[in-house]
C-alpha cells in the first residue's frame, strides 16, 4: 500500500465521491454537502492512485482554533489505521498553520477512535440528523 495525501481548498470529485459513499448512500446523512465546503482545506488520501480517505479542516473564527470534519474511510480500507493517517496528517497541517486547538464533532459510535488520538469530550452532545454527535477537542503544541 503506497499512501499518498493530497489537499485542494476546494471540495474536489474525489473528496466528494468518498463522502457521498460514506455519509450519503452508507450512513443515510441528507445535507452532506454544506458552506463550510467553500472556506475548507479538503484532503484525500490515496492508496496509489486510487481514492481511499477524505478529510476537512478550516481555521475558526478565533485564532488558532481550528476544525476537523467530514472525515470518512472507505468500508475495504477500514481498520488499516487510515483513519489516524489521515488525522495525523490534518493536525500536523493545522500545526504548520499556526493552530493550537483542534475542534471536532465525533458520530458517538467512534467516540473511542478520537479519544486514542488524543480528543476529550467538550460540551453537550447533540442530535445532527439521525446521529448522536459528540464535540471534542485536542490542543497541539
Amino acid at each position: 500500500m503506497g499512501i499518498t495525501f493530497v489537499t485542494k481548498k476546494e471540495l474536489f470529485d474525489d473528496a466528494g465521491a468518498i463522502r457521498e459513499e460514506v455519509f450519503v448512500k452508507e450512513q443515510g446523512f441528507v445535507e452532506e454537502i454544506d458552506e463550510t465546503d467553500g472556506k475548507a482545506v479538503h484532503v484525500v488520501c490515496y492508496d496509489q492512485e486510487y481514492p481511499i480517505a477524505v478529510g476537512r479542516y478550516f481555521e475558526d473564527d478565533q485564532e488558532g482554533i481550528y476544525h476537523i470534519g467530514r472525515v470518512a474511510i472507505r468500508k475495504k480500507y477500514r481498520d488499516l489505521h487510515i483513519g489516524r493517517k489521515i488525522m495525523e496528517f490534518m493536525e500536523e497541517c493545522i500545526r504548520q498553520e499556526g493552530g493550537k486547538t483542534i475542534h471536532l464533532s465525533a458520530q458517538a459510535r467512534v467516540k473511542e477512535f478520537y479519544e486514542k488520538l488524543g480528543y476529550q469530550k467538550r460540551g453537550e452532545s447533540y442530535m445532527e440528523e439521525h446521529c448522536l454527535h459528540i464535540p471534542m477537542e485536542k490542543h497541539i503544541k
